[in-house]
Parts: structure tokens; sequence; C-alpha cells
């Protein structure tokens, strides 16, 4: 079978890798593709936005399968114009039609989704700037620090951790009236700040059934000791040890089954991955985000544990026997660091010619992101970059190999953090 991968990422190419190990897909494309896929894929360059060019590759190559990794083209429905086209509609789609993806299209939706469902997390209150005097009234007597978070998609750096009213204020303004992130941000949802630590828990699910997949937590910040700027994610470790059978119960107890049977209450035709961004406060679960597909940085963490072949996964989907999958997991812990253009998650210069690829030892993964081939050489094209995957039998083992191989890899301006997994290492994997 010929495979489409819709997305230009880490988390596209190693979804790409996993699924060339598949004894069942003959060609793999990924649109548009990076430097990396393109050596062991076909990269396709087409406007994955524009879903007649879309479909025309898809007829023209015999694609029976296309994954999505991005979140924009699943919230502009992409899964809808396959289903409505009789060319189309017997290709097996992974990502959930639109509805579905305002889960995470809409963070307005999203946190009255898990109020109406009953599913722990923040409490909150949604301003557009007609209500601008309102929500400044309300900062004015909320506690800090406070979350603003810019209602639509914004690439990750939509959510502002405010410490002072002052700060929430000139996120406020940033967003309502100077329109920083766009549309984005024409609705802001202010919530209460959650004390605890973070953990992404991932499924495939058909809004009915469902397979849990490795968790993984990630780091947001650019500075060491979780510090600076939001970015798209510095790095990544699976497993997390905190997150143990007793949390993990109550993961699928009170939130898991809740979202499918929310799901299910709302008519939602859900068939893909979901990403559950989760804060562990006191041993208890809160939610604070849904994603409608696999997370980046955590995909290049996750996708290597899983021992078992990712298009058998995709088949059960599909066939509705998600209930009967027994997926398999390598036990070893994964750690991925991630190393990025000087600058970002603000100003940075692209071309820069990458050095120190070939060097990298072979029992460590390295994941293109933001990379392009230019006169024979790559160079990078983004501000994350390079996603370097290890693994190893303790987290430490698994960082000690992903250091060292970031050390090797170089560019002009390139920077990542060291630190990545400095709150979970001396933990043993069980």
């Amino acid at each position: 079978m010929n495979i489409l991968i819709i997305g230009s990422g880490g988390r596209e190419h190693a979804i790409a890798w996993k699924l060339k190990q598949s004894e069942y897909c003959d060609k793999v494309f990924v649109a548009p593709g990076n430097a990396g896929t393109s050596e062991f894929h076909t990269n396709a360059a087409i406007d994955i936005y524009n879903f007649e060019e879309v479909a025309k590759f898809v007829c023209d190559f015999n694609i029976m399968m296309v994954v999505v990794g991005p979140e924009n083209v699943l919230v502009e429905g992409i899964h809808d114009y396959f289903q409505n086209s009789e060319f189309l509609k017997h290709v097996l789609v992974v990502g959930p039609k639109k509805a579905g993806a305002m889960l995470e299209g809409s963070k307005e939706y999203c946190k009255a989704f898990l109020q109406k469902n009953n599913i722990p997390t923040a409490r909150y209150q949604t301003f557009t700037e007609a209500k601008y005097g309102e929500a400044v009234d309300y900062l004015r007597t909320h506690s800090y620090p406070a979350v603003l978070k810019a209602d639509g998609l914004a690439a990750g750096k939509g959510v502002i951790i405010a410490q002072t009213f002052e700060e929430a204020l000139d996120a406020l303004e940033d967003m309502l009236r100077n329109k920083k992130f766009g549309n984005a941000g024409s609705t802001v949802v202010i919530e209460e700040f959650l004390q605890g630590i973070e953990v992404s828990v991932f499924i495939l699910t058909d809004s009915k059934e469902y397979v849990m997949l490795p968790e993984a937590k990630d780091y947001k910040r650019i500075g060491e000791g979780d510090t600076g700027l939001n970015t798209g994610g510095m790095g990544a470790v699976s497993p997390v040890p905190f997150a143990d059978d007793v949390f993990m119960q109550k993961v699928k107890e009170r939130v898991i089954m809740p979202t499918l049977q929310g799901m299910q209450n709302d008519n939602l035709d859900y068939s893909g991955f979901l990403f559950i961004g989760l804060m562990n406060v006191n041993g208890e679960p809160y939610v604070i985000e849904y994603n409608v597909r696999l997370g980046d940085p955590e995909t290049e963490a996750i996708i290597p544990r899983i021992s078992s072949d990712l298009f058998e996964l995709f088949r059960a989907l599909h066939e509705h026997k998600l209930a009967d999958y027994k997926l398999e997991i390598d036990p070893r812990a994964a750690t991925t660091i991630f190393l990025v253009s000087g600058g970002y998650p603000e100003g940075y210069e692209n071309g820069k010619e990458i050095t120190g690829l070939d060097q990298v030892e072979s029992d460590v993964l390295v994941f293109h992101a933001g990379t392009k081939e230019l006169n024979g050489k790559v160079v990078n094209n983004g501000g994350r970059v390079i996603a370097i995957t290890a693994l190893g039998n303790t987290i430490e083992e698994a960082l000690a190999k992903a250091n060292k191989a970031a050390e090797t890899i170089n560019w002009k301006g390139r920077y990542y953090r060291h630190d990545i997994g400095f709150d979970l290492t001396q933990v043993s994997v069980k």
C-alpha cells in the first residue's frame, strides 16, 4: 500500500521512519517533507492546504492511506473533504474530521467540552475585544500566576503564564488589541494556574474504542531550568516515572472514558490520535488541553518505543478493532533533544549548513524538522531543526547518548538545552 504523510517536521519524519518498517507499506510519500524524509522516502512538493492538489496527488500515485501530522490541516477539514468525495472516500485518513478537530482548534470549545463532561480542568472565563474592560477587571481580582490562552491555533506559542497583573495586562493587550496571534487571539481564555507536573498522554481512537500509546513529558521553555519563552518544544522523555499505574488508571477513568463518551454524545466522528495534555496535581490528573494529533517533540520519543507495526495499528483503527489490538512497547527509556536555530523562538536565520549528521552513532535516531537541501547540502530551514532520540535502560543513559549526538551536529548559531530530563533523572525504567 502507498501512504501519504502530510507535514514537514520531526513528527512526520518519525512516523515515516516507523511506517517504512512495515511489510505492508510499498511506498511512503511525505508532503512537503524535509531533507531527512527525502533520504528514504519520496517528498511531494504540494500545497497541503490546497485539498484539490492533495486529492490529485492521492489519485495519481494510488495512495490508500493519508496520515495527517499538523493540526491546521485537520482544522481546515481535510478528512471531511476526502469523505465527501466519491473518488476519495475509500482512502483511510488518520486524523479527525473538522468538528472533532475543534477540540484543538478552539480553546473555548475545548474548555466547554471539558466542563460539560465533568472532566477535571482549571477554572476559566473567556473574553473578546468587545469585553476588554471586563477582562481587565477580571484580571484585577484574579490570583497569580494566571494563564492566558489565544483561543485559536498559534503554533504552540499562544499561551502566556503571567506572574503579575501587569504581565497579564500586557499579554491581554497583545492578544486582543495588538493582534499578536492574528485571528487566533480574537478570543482569549483566562484560567487559573495549576501547580503540578505536566505529562502528555496519547491515544488512537475511533471515539468508542482506543489504544493507549506511551506517555511522554516535553519541555517547552527555551532556557535551561525551564526559563524563558515558550517554544514548540525543546525535548521530551518517555516513559514518565510519576505516571505510574495508579495515576494512569485515574487518567483512564476520569479523563479518557468521559472524553470518548462526550465525543459520542456530540456525534463527533473522530478517527485518529488524541493528545491529552495533563497536569499532575498532587497525584490527580487535570486536563490542560487536547491536541488532535501527535505532539512534537513527543512523537520523536514515543514512536521509537512502539515495537508493533504502526500500519497494523492504523488498520485496526479503520476496521474498528482497537479493543482487540495489543500494542507492544519497548520498556527502555527514550529521550529527545531538539537542536534549534539561534534566536528561536523569535528571529533567526535560515540557510546555515548543518555538519556532523554522518558522525552520529548508529544507535541514535536523527529526525529532521526544519531542514532542506540546498546545493547538495543540508541547511536549517526553521526554528526547530533537528530532533535527536536515544534509547537506554535508564533516562540518564538515554540522555547521555542524546547529548553526545547533540554536540556532534552543528551549524552557525545552533542551540539546545543541556538539561532535558533534569527533573526526571536518577530514576530507572521499570
